[in-house]
């Protein structure tokens, strides 16, 4: 048959990225509890298309993740770039894993255990090097410092997400980098509250009121000492409850060259 994507384009303009997007794919994250979890993806593969071919064979990058099926975790993220760009004759790959992590929690004072749904993600590049990020998405609590302050009864809180990226040099847990962003807010969120726990979470927030600037400077203050981690960038955007916009912060520290 005719193979059209092969075929030569005389506009001789390269695309930086052309691949699949959204694909539906199961995977096995490793899990600091339970050694595994299996969850899945939506998985975005890009490679760059050279100037003079039409289009690209979009099956094979579905034929590439097959060939990894039950080995799809971040520690192999390499060897599938390298399989992407020598299938393709590419000189750059891209790969993005993005994935529900469930983390188990008790709540504060009832004890009641229940599972915690955090979106994660992998994102890999290979080109003149190779090059890793892990993304967590953490929904926190956040109490307005000002309006307690100025307030007679109560203080305006709401829900936020912190959206945190970081490289490194050696592995990272993800309930590492779950546990040091609620520890930056004023709380944590819970799937399952008693309510003991609703009263301890509501005043333990209202004694540690925060501001989105707040949230992103004491997530940088962990990270800056930890030798492990070559960069990051942290952002919050927080769903203001009395005002009609949200609030929002982004720090971003470290070398994108390491």
């Amino acid at each position: 048959m005719r193979d059209i994507q092969s075929e030569e384009d005389q506009r001789r303009i390269e695309i930086d990225k052309v691949g699949v997007k959204e694909l539906s794919y199961p995977i096995i994250v490793l899990d600091r509890a339970n050694k595994l979890q299996p969850t899945v993806a939506k998985v975005n593969m890009f490679v760059n298309l050279p100037h003079h071919y039409r289009g690209t064979h979009m099956s094979r990058f579905v034929e590439i993740l097959n060939q990894y099926r039950g080995q799809i975790t971040m520690k192999n993220m390499g060897p599938i770039l390298r399989k992407m760009r020598e299938v393709f004759q590419a000189q750059s790959a891209h790969l993005e894993i993005d994935f529900p992590y469930f983390i188990e929690k008790e709540a504060p004072v009832s004890r009641s255990k229940s599972l915690m749904s955090y979106g994660c993600r992998f994102i890999g590049s290979l080109d003149q090097k190779e090059d890793y990020i892990l993304e967590v998405r953490v929904p926190v609590n956040t109490l307005c410092p000002c309006s307690k302050e100025i307030s007679d009864r109560g203080a305006h809180n709401q829900r936020g997400e912190v959206r945190l990226q970081v490289r490194f040099k050696k592995f990272v847990w993800i309930e590492d980098l779950v546990a040091l962003v609620e520890g930056a807010a004023s709380s944590g969120l819970y799937s399952l509250l008693k309510r003991e726990d609703e009263k301890w979470v509501t005043e333990n927030a209202y004694d540690h009121p925060t501001f989105v600037e707040d949230v992103v400077r004491s997530v940088a203050e962990k990270l800056l000492p930890d030798k492990n981690i070559t960069w990051f960038s942290v952002e919050v955007e927080s769903q203001e409850s009395i005002h009609n916009h949200n609030a929002y912060a982004f720090l971003e520290r470290g070398s994108r060259d390491n």
